[in-house]
């Protein structure tokens, strides 16, 4: 998924880039689903994510938005971010990441998509954290993205979806402005904004109650990646 700045008739056309949404293979019990990982944890849990360029700290709100919460936990836990890009850097927009292998940039397998919870009163301003998606209102399911400045366009209008926004960096705000300062281009990969140098999560884990030695699971119930022609193509 994408994020562009592009505008047609007035509308955003926006694609925060990363994978069409798939559908999850086989049968998940209910301990497995975001509203019970949500449910599980405080209504504001923090997750430190380390990268090869230092690390921050992003505060979730479970209370605004839930399903995307418990969903982003449901992959913190299985270690999907563990060794992933930070694959689209725009200085003065947005850094985002969370889909793609660092080892080949192939897509990761991804649960189902996520209900667009856009409309939950939370705004795209500097320092938050909102959920990628394609130009698809509900398509959003792994990637993530901080926003670097207020970005007012990525929020819902009533004759639109927004982007949706579940959580803030609370500490390292630093590292993530210094993620936006390096060399970006064409890769062999991606068509454009693609740090020239990877930048990569080496892992994200949940800090707090709870948090210390959570079990990483090994994903068996995500549905394989799609093909590279049905993703929307960075530009």
């Amino acid at each position: 998924m994408i994020i562009s700045r592009r505008f047609a008739s007035g509308i955003l056309v926006a694609a925060l880039a990363a994978a069409v949404p798939c559908s999850l293979t086989g049968t998940a019990s209910a301990a497995d689903t975001p509203e019970a990982a949500a449910s599980s944890s405080s209504a504001s849990p923090q997750v430190r994510v380390t990268t090869n360029m230092g690390s921050f700290v992003m505060e979730l709100n479970a209370e605004r938005a839930p399903l995307t919460v418990g969903t982003f936990l449901r992959y913190v836990k299985e270690g999907q971010y563990t060794q992933t890009l930070l694959h689209r850097v725009i200085p003065g927009f947005l850094v985002q990441g969370g889909g793609y292998s660092a080892v080949d940039e192939s897509l990761k397998p991804t649960h189902g998509p996520i209900p667009n919870e856009s409309g939950n009163g939370l705004h795209n301003l500097r320092g938050t954290v909102g959920l990628a998606r394609t130009q698809q209102a509900h398509s959003g399911n792994c990637q993530f993205y901080v926003n670097l400045a207020d970005n007012p366009e990525l929020d819902p209008l009533p004759v639109r979806w927004g982007y949706a926004v579940f959580g803030r960096v609370i500490d390292g705000m630093d590292v993530v402005d210094k993620i936006s300062t390096v060399p970006t281009g064409a890769t062999a990969k991606f068509a454009s904004d693609a740090p020239l140098k990877p930048v990569i999560v080496e892992k994200v884990e949940l800090l707090g109650p709870g948090g210390a030695g959570v079990k990483q699971d090994t994903p068996n119930q995500l549905a394989p990646a799609p093909s590279p022609n049905d993703v929307l193509s960075p530009n």
